[in-house]
């Protein structure tokens, strides 16, 4: 048990599935920052739902590069940590603009509540960002 934990949880690993389960992990906490962010701006400050689901994704994309660099992929392609960070965040940029897209077609043209949405968007760009992210920065092969 102590073995399949370590190699689960701590271990530095190129199986996909492990990482797939790490960034599922990642993703959750980012989520959460996420998520949390997207309802305090919206309900607390004012700020329109999209406006706010913009500020939130970018502090949520913070804590998954911090997390996902230091726990989720051990392979890097580049050794320069700027290059690798802007590329990251390019990726990121384009799920924001999936984020976007989803939350206004849930929201302006479905009618579905701005968290609804964007719990629909969440689940599927994550799987972009996975991806992208792994095969484009931390796949050696």
């Amino acid at each position: 048990m102590n073995k399949f934990f370590y190699q689960i949880f701590k271990a530095p690993t190129a199986n996909v599935l492990v990482q797939l389960f790490r960034y599922g992990f990642v993703g959750g906490v980012a989520f959460v920052a996420d998520y949390g962010t997207l309802y305090l701006a919206t309900e607390f400050v004012g700020l329109h739902h999209l406006l706010s689901a913009a500020i939130a994704f970018l502090f949520g994309l913070t804590v998954n590069y911090l997390l996902s660099t230091s726990w989720v992929f051990s392979e890097h392609k580049t050794g320069n940590r700027w290059v690798e960070f802007m590329v990251f965040a390019f990726i990121g940029v384009v799920g924001l603009g999936l984020n976007e897209l989803i939350i206004y077609i849930g929201t302006d043209l479905l009618s579905f509540h701005y968290m609804l949405s964007k719990v629909v968007s969440t689940m599927l760009v994550f799987f972009w960002n996975f991806f992208a992210r792994k095969y484009t920065l931390f796949d050696k092969k």
